[in-house]
């Protein structure tokens, strides 16, 4: 690299460059071998800087944001070092992010219903090339995460651009919920806190209803988990409503309702909603109410506030199966991740294994199983492995309808394996 640039140095091992030149955005804190002062005013390196990254032997491996109190030292933002890194910069960054949306939601809304992009994921850290941001896009308002150091001091920067990126293309928005309330937050040094950003007005409350695959959903921004729902399932919704016509579901793990929801939206005769958090439960009969399903004993929509866990094995028992409105011809296991290291994947095999192997046990032959696992750590393989010898434990054969990930607004980047985390399989037992 000839031109001097106006940021810190960090040289990193031979290690970290090659897994850079792989396309892996991290340095990790063990792989910086020194840093060096900015060339052009001589100063150094402070935490949220970006800093220019060379491998010992001088050769410029990319600018990334540091910081200093992470394990994962560099986020990698850029490999072109003709990028300044400035205004300019975010701002194509984010206009790309936003692009790429509107390219691949844009025209697969569900006839009668609100475009895609009504609700979607606009930035998703760094599959976007923005390290440590995520931003959820709920009709006219956004939820923020922010989980580094870098993106926090950027935030002035960013924000205004993000508004007037999406104004332009027809999506004005009226406030910035930001849920800075996350553990990761501790790894960077940086405070927890919730609450609207106070860079425009702001509105009265952060109770919204919003729409999803023609669907309207009651959306507690403050209290609920992560930024209020689950973006990423959205097309994995639809592929259960294709197959609910007449059947009866049972919806475990069901949050807020959605799966349940989409699948009464699409003939289902009956859906059996189960979850181990009371406030959830509250939500999804609130939701089932707000699309007009009265539940009740003798509605559609009926509601078990239980450990899944628990609640499957007891369904084996044919009566108490009848009481809980089965036998059930379609299940949905939509699980929290059961592990979040590499450490304790072993044991979340076990507990896919458990819980799909109870399900193929209650679902009787040409019933349909939708199951998958939301952890990075699961990979697809390891998930496909815990599946096969659920079916095994049951004695039953599966058939594969089909095998989907995470929508296209959680983009998984090659190179990164972090950013796949979404495995979703559908079979019919046979």
């Amino acid at each position: 690299m000839k031109q001097t640039r106006p940021y810190p140095r960090a040289i990193v091992s031979r290690k970290a460059a090659r897994s850079l030149r792989d396309g892996h955005p991290w340095v990790f804190a063990s792989e910086v071998v020194r840093t060096e002062p900015c060339p052009t005013d001589g100063h150094e390196a402070q935490n949220g800087e970006l800093v220019d990254v060379f491998e010992e032997n001088g050769t410029w491996q990319g600018c990334g944001l540091l910081s200093q109190h992470s394990t994962i030292r560099i986020r990698i933002v850029s490999r072109n070092a003709n990028d300044a890194c400035d205004e300019a910069f975010w701002r194509r960054r984010i206009s790309w992010a936003w692009q790429h949306r509107l390219t691949t939601m844009g025209a697969r809304g569900l006839c009668g219903a609100e475009p895609d992009t009504t609700c979607c994921r606009v930035l998703f850290s760094e599959a976007d090339g923005m390290p440590g941001l995520v931003v959820d896009k709920y009709e006219d308002v956004l939820v923020s995460q922010v989980g580094t150091v870098g993106m926090d001091r950027l935030r002035p920067v960013l924000y205004p651009i993000l508004l007037e990126v999406l104004r332009e293309s027809g999506h004005p928005i009226r406030g910035i919920y930001e849920r800075n309330d996350g553990a990761v937050r501790d790894k960077e040094g940086l405070e927890r806190h919730k609450g609207w950003w106070n860079g425009m007005d702001t509105p009265d409350e952060a109770r919204i209803v919003v729409r999803e695959n023609g669907i309207r959903y009651h959306l507690d921004l403050e209290n609920s988990q992560k930024t209020g729902f689950f973006l990423d399932q959205k097309y994995n919704r639809r592929a259960v409503r294709e197959l609910a016509w007449g059947r009866h579901v049972l919806d475990c793990f069901c949050h807020v309702g959605p799966f349940g929801l989409n699948a009464l939206a699409g003939g289902a005769a009956s859906v059996r909603f189960v979850d181990v958090s009371q406030a959830a439960i509250d939500l999804a009969r609130e939701n089932a109410l707000l699309n007009g399903i009265e539940p009740g004993i003798d509605s559609k929509a009926t509601f078990t506030c239980t450990d899944v866990l628990q609640y499957l094995p007891r369904l084996r028992n044919r009566r108490t199966l009848r009481e809980e409105g089965g036998p059930f011809d379609l299940i949905v296991l939509d699980p929290p991740a059961f592990t979040k290291s590499s450490s304790t994947v072993r044991s979340a095999m076990r507990g896919y294994r458990e819980i799909n192997a109870q399900a193929l046990h209650i679902l009787p032959r040409g019933g349909y199983l939708a199951t998958c696992s939301c952890s990075q750590h699961m990979t697809r393989d390891l998930l496909a492995q815990a599946i096969s010898q659920a079916a095994h434990d049951a004695n039953v054969q599966l058939k594969q309808v089909e095998e989907r990930q995470q929508a296209p607004d959680h983009p998984i980047l090659w190179g990164f394996p972090q950013s796949h985390y979404l495995d979703f399989f559908v079979f019919q037992v046979v």
